[in-house]
């Protein structure tokens, strides 16, 4: 895994993540558990295996083909009103 994720944008829709060379977006509406977290804690990302990221301030795993592809993942859980 060359390099950390970095965040470099986030809006009230979601935010974009940059892995390497590849930019991926995280919409709020398909990753609801972002919507209330704070910068800080959406910029704490770590990459632990090739094939999934961890946010360790929010207990997120989530794995780059549901990010990729978040509609061949469904929500099975809902986040916290």
């Amino acid at each position: 895994m060359p390099g950390a994720p970095e965040v470099t944008h986030v809006s009230k829709r979601g935010f974009r993540l940059l892995l390497a060379d590849e930019e991926v977006l995280l919409p709020f509406e398909q990753f609801p558990w972002f919507r209330r977290a704070t910068i800080d804690q959406i910029s704490h990302v770590e990459w632990p295996t090739p094939v999934h990221l961890y946010w360790p301030e929010l207990d997120i795993d989530l794995s780059l083909e549901s990010i990729r592809q978040p509609d061949a993942f469904p929500l099975i859980a809902k986040a916290p009103l």
